[in-house]
């Protein structure tokens, strides 16, 4: 089957991009060096298309009902249009559908969703839509969406798009100009913002913010970029088969008020009063060599698998998060080619704002 592109793959090819298959997209991975789109959000602002992301709207008489069956994290909590929360979906055994952020508008609301999960959450929204029959559910695949990131990305989108307010939204606040959607949000650790718009729109803004020397940035980079910030990767970090507890997601279940009947709460509450076993947590690598996704960890109260890992550009040696027994703490070992080699059990995230966010307790002596 032809891979699905976005409305701004002319746009990369024309700037050099290796373009890859990604969960059925093809999709820029870089365009000629990772490091160098890594380091150039960390110190000025990169742009990354994410269009490939699913876009639904949710209005009528029941989105907000609907929103609050479907998400562990609690929509009422949005006490006004341009706020914005980050939430789960879950299924019935409290594992993890997917993760999404939601909009609050003036009228319902907007979710964003990953796009390797995009028949599955669509059918989760309308199957389960069938019980609020005043929700309407509305894909938008005529929306492009783009990501500007890095500490100058704020300054360069205000500079390019002339919306002035962009400048006073909050972490997680958003605004509605015209037909485009700005969020102060991001999947990186640094400032910035997402825009969603129309696809022509989308194409116009993107080369616009490169002619104001804003870098195009790939696939590649957003995973070093997010990983460096301990964010998640759906379907290595969290799946159906992992509880939020054990992704590090437990501050987004929302358990008051005890009445509301979130999907997945009662398999969640029946684990809470077993305890969860495992916790997801931050590794830091003590010697040469680099952490990845399947690598077995060996720690004092057992054994757990690294989920995400990479050499950090930022901080010059390799990190990871892995899913470890809940008593494991301290040092641990890592499996890499048939040896055992030192590890620290660290809390992310590891960067933020192009600084190294963790208690750095490394040895002195140089690594072997």
């Amino acid at each position: 089957m032809p891979l699905d592109r976005t409305p701004l793959f002319d746009s990369h090819v024309a700037a050099g991009a290796r373009m890859v298959d990604f969960g059925g997209w093809e999709m820029p991975l870089h365009y000629g060096s990772q490091l160098e789109e890594h380091h150039t959000v960390r110190r000025a602002a990169g742009v990354f298309d994410v269009s490939h992301m699913t876009i639904i709207d949710v209005a009528g008489g029941d989105a907000e009902a609907l929103l609050r069956h479907l998400m562990a994290n609690d929509v009422v909590r949005l006490t006004g249009p341009g706020r914005a929360q980050y939430g789960l979906l879950l299924n019935d055994a409290g594992g993890v559908v997917d993760d999404l952020i939601v909009y609050r508008r003036a009228e319902g609301y907007r979710a964003v969703v990953n796009a390797s999960t995009r028949a599955k959450v669509l059918r989760w929204f309308t199957d389960h839509a069938t019980g609020f029959p005043r929700a309407q559910i509305l894909p938008r695949p005529d929306l492009a969406m783009l990501a500007i990131q890095g500490p100058q990305a704020v300054e360069r989108f205000i500079a390019v798009s002339g919306i002035a307010a962009t400048e006073s939204l909050a972490t997680f606040e958003m605004l509605e100009h015209g037909a485009q959607m700005v969020a102060r949000t991001g999947y990186t650790g640094e400032d910035g913002v997402e825009v969603m718009l129309p696809a022509d729109d989308g194409i116009a803004l993107w080369r616009e913010l490169l002619d104001r020397g804003v870098a195009p940035a790939g696939l590649a980079a957003r995973d070093t970029l997010r990983l460096e910030a301990g964010l998640n990767l759906y379907g290595q970090d969290m799946t159906e088969a992992t509880a939020p507890q054990e992704s590090n997601l437990g501050w987004t279940v929302a358990w008051d008020p005890a009445n509301r009947d979130f999907i997945g709460r009662s398999a969640l509450e029946a684990q809470r009063a077993a305890g969860f076993p495992r916790k997801l947590t931050g590794l830091v690598l003590d010697a040469k060599g680099v952490l990845r996704h399947g690598q077995r960890v060996v720690t004092a109260a057992g054994d757990g698998e690294i989920t995400s890992g990479i050499f950090s550009p930022t901080l010059g040696y390799s990190i990871a998060l892995a899913r470890l027994p809940r008593a494991a703490k301290g040092s641990c070992q890592v499996e890499i080619r048939g040896k055992l080699l030192p590890c620290r059990i660290v809390r992310p995230p590891f960067v933020r704002n192009g600084r190294q966010v963790f208690d750095d307790i490394r040895p002195a002596t140089p690594r072997s």
